[in-house]
């Protein structure tokens, strides 16, 4: 079936188009992510959807559709702690190996997916390969303790395919937001925790609805640079998501911290890397608001080994139109 029809509704300017609901959205994408959509239609939907905006009711069908397509997955002993890594270090060292490497010595299983959409930055697969954590060849469920960095087109190849749509378009698309709120272990019902980052309050809107209509677990802030670490140097919002319900963890601080942590001038994987390792070391202090995510993430991992999971997490997949 073509999608020619959902652009007509889609399609009609910022102004003119028209929502579609959750198993509208679902269909479509899920058309998009088999290949059975030509090269023209997908791009009329990345620039339709650019200029319209998805609503959360689109957000939660374009992951319904990602979610039917993952690979089953091994659940895990405690939560997995997912952080989807895509922007890399533009001008601060990029810190979400560091995360990842601090929660994973805590006992939890973290996994890193990431994809290269930006090419001149520094990306987490090159850090972590220089911390001696190579890209899975195949994709499993890390161990407690340990840190898996997942290709995104291991984990599903038609959602890499329409993320590299921006090197024909120039322009970001779906994919880039939902990649933040992706759960790979959606398709076992599990319980996993997803560290999701957006640079604008509007995405903050948007990702938080989101998550409340689809039963989310999942901890949300501005990271760095689109990256799913606090910055060092502030005190970012966070809020906590068990099972779409909302709870703010951490109120944002204005400016600067009074002390600033002495991160590496270079913010080359190399360089990023070594750093990293001085603070694992102990021979520089972990920066204080990434501790203090590092202490959320550990609460709710516990709060989700103790409370019964909401109804929402369990909703059945709306079913695809005919």
């Amino acid at each position: 079936m073509a999608i020619s029809h959902y652009l007509k509704d889609i399609g009609r300017g910022k102004d003119g188009a028209r929502a579609l609901d959750r198993a509208q959205a679902t269909d479509l994408l899920g058309q998009v992510l088999d290949g059975t959509a030509s090269d023209l239609e997908v791009g009329a939907f990345c620039i339709a959807m650019r200029i319209k905006g998805e609503t959360p009711e689109e957000m939660a069908g374009f992951l319904d559709a990602i979610h039917q397509r993952l690979p089953r997955l091994a659940e895990p002993e405690r939560p997995l702690v997912v952080l989807p890594s895509y922007n890399g270090a533009r001008k601060l060292p990029l810190l979400t190996p560091l995360l990842a490497l601090l929660l994973a010595r805590q006992g939890l299983s973290v996994l890193v997916h990431g994809s290269a959409t930006e090419e001149r930055r520094a990306s987490s697969a090159d850090v972590l390969a220089q911390l001696g954590v190579a890209p899975q060849p195949v994709l499993q469920t890390p161990a407690p303790g340990g840190v898996a960095y997942v290709p995104t087109a291991l984990l599903l190849p038609g959602l890499e395919r329409l993320l590299q749509v921006r090197r024909v378009l120039g322009l970001r698309n779906s994919a880039h937001s939902l990649v933040k709120l992706l759960d790979p272990l959606a398709p076992v019902g599990a319980h996993s925790i997803v560290v999701g980052s957006y640079t604008h309050p509007e995405y903050a809107q948007s990702m938080a609805a989101t998550c409340a209509l689809t039963g989310a677990c999942a901890l949300l802030l501005r990271g760095t640079e689109g990256e799913p670490v606090a910055d060092p140097r502030r005190t970012p919002q966070m809020d906590a998501y068990l099972h779409g319900q909302h709870q703010r963890v951490q109120e944002v601080q204005a400016g600067p911290l009074a002390a600033l942590p002495q991160l590496p001038t270079a913010i080359d994987a190399a360089s990023t890397a070594a750093w990293i390792r001085s603070v694992l070391d102990g021979a520089q202090p972990v920066p204080a608001p990434i501790a203090r995510q590092v202490e959320h993430i550990l609460r709710m991992a516990g709060q989700m080994s103790t409370e019964p999971a909401h109804d929402a997490h369990h909703l059945p997949t709306p079913p695809a139109p005919h």
